[in-house]
């Protein structure tokens, strides 16, 4: 089923110099296909406009009702240096191209934020810390 016909068509087509990319909308009809992957779709459109893969950015796929025909956002970037510019980096870590940053989840850094609070303007030693459980 991968190897099935798949046709890209783009519209709306914009050249942006100030973000150095073209921006356009593509639809991709694909019968007996469930769908078609963003790699892919990256590679055919490096193909159809003779660019490098790695400057190509697709985002926003939606596959219409009863499926055979998806509707996206496409970006093709003049170089390299302007898509690692511009792009924001969840896009770039989707494609490779950095590293995702790890962090805490949100719930972990609101408990150390509360739990700072309450030291906050405490001594911090243990004579006080056993007084104020006493205390309760």
């Amino acid at each position: 089923m991968s190897d099935a016909p798949v046709t890209i068509r783009t519209r709306k087509f914009i050249r942006n110099p100030l973000l150095a990319r073209k921006q356009m909308v593509v639809d991709i009809l694909h019968p007996n296909r469930a769908n078609i992957s963003k790699d892919e779709l990256r590679k055919k459109l490096a193909e159809i406009y003779k660019v490098e893969k790695n400057t190509v950015s697709v985002f926003g796929m939606r596959t219409h009702f009863g499926g055979g025909k998806t509707t996206g956002f496409a970006l093709i970037y003049d170089t390299y240096e302007a898509l690692k510019k511009f792009e924001p980096h969840y896009r770039l870590v989707r494609y490779g191209e950095a590293k995702k940053i790890e962090k805490p989840s949100r719930q972990q850094r609101k408990q150390r934020k509360n739990k700072s609070k309450e030291i906050r303007g405490t001594q911090r030693n243990a004579n006080k810390k056993v007084e104020k459980k006493s205390k309760k």
